[in-house]
């Protein structure tokens, strides 16, 4: 699972939106340059920038900044917001942009929607914006469409979407746990890549989203930004779960190994023994033997 870092652009500052609307958005920093360069000093996978003054008010200001981040950056860079025509999804990845993000768009004209699809194959991302019930919002989190998750990831999978981000309006990250139930739907639906782009808690989040077979990335920022976890805790997360741990899953040895500590504890055991000694007595003890 790869680690997106978020920059959310408005008037050429990074902001935060704590319940993903302006209506109470929180200044973070003047400079979204550095912020982003800060995103990949701390060893982000991939860069997520959200143009909000396009999203919301159709108003391209913070292009030119957006192209400085591209210039900038050696890790790839995708782009949302605003992106509602043939035109504008080219000049971002004619800039350099790794991939498109689209949501209005491909909701309101999935003509146009299958043809950018064809003419940049494997370069455009749908962003799914849903209420807690999973119905479809647009034109930045302000309309309500009357459709449903479910159905639109089987519309537009078969359009030639490269990825789904899925986000709930509404919630605060630092608070309100992400959409399980919707993330799930949605790698059981399609076989396109999904990713959790809410926001997490924190690291018990991203467990728990590690569960969820098929999702292959997670969006961080404002948590990141508030000391719930760093960046590098959240890889080493992310990089253990892809070690091969044989017929045990990780939530497996999780459980079995606070097991073997109360076995341990009982029998005040193992105290003075040496990490090797601990770890193949743990070994024993899954195969049914003595700890």
């Amino acid at each position: 699972m790869q680690l997106y870092a978020r920059v959310n652009i408005l008037d050429g500052a990074a902001v935060r939106l704590p319940h993903g609307t302006i209506d109470e958005v929180i200044h973070l920093d003047s400079d979204p340059v550095a912020r982003a360069k800060g995103w990949v000093a701390k060893g982000a996978d991939r860069l997520h920038v959200a143009d909000l003054n396009a999203a919301i008010h159709g108003d391209y200001g913070n292009r030119p900044l957006i192209r400085e981040i591209i210039a900038e950056l050696d890790i790839p860079v995708q782009v949302g917001g605003g992106n509602r025509s043939q035109l504008e999804v080219d000049r971002m990845l004619d800039v350099g942009a790794w991939r498109v993000v689209v949501g209005t768009l491909a909701l309101v004209d999935q003509v146009l929607f299958w043809e950018i699809c064809r003419s940049h194959p494997g370069k455009i991302v749908v962003s799914l914006d849903i209420t807690a019930d999973e119905e479809l919002v647009t034109q930045g989190w302000t309309e309500g469409t009357g459709t449903y998750l479910e159905e639109t990831l089987i519309e537009l999978s078969s359009a030639g979407a490269a990825a789904f981000m899925i986000t709930e309006v509404g919630r605060d990250a630092l608070v309100d746990p992400p959409n399980f139930e919707a993330l799930r739907t949605a790698t059981a639906i399609v076989d396109e890549e999904v990713i959790a782009a809410g926001g997490v808690r924190d690291l018990d989040d991203i467990r728990e989203l590690l569960k969820i077979d098929g999702l292959t990335g997670v969006v961080v920022g404002r948590e990141v930004t508030a000391g719930h976890f760093t960046v590098e805790e959240a890889l080493a997360l992310l990089r253990g779960a892809s070690k091969d741990l044989g017929p045990w899953s990780r939530e497996e040895l999780a459980v079995a190994a606070d097991e073997y500590r109360a076995v341990l504890d009982k029998a005040a055991a193992g105290a003075a023994s040496s990490s090797r000694e601990v770890l193949d007595g743990f070994v024993r003890w899954l195969g049914g033997g003595a700890p």
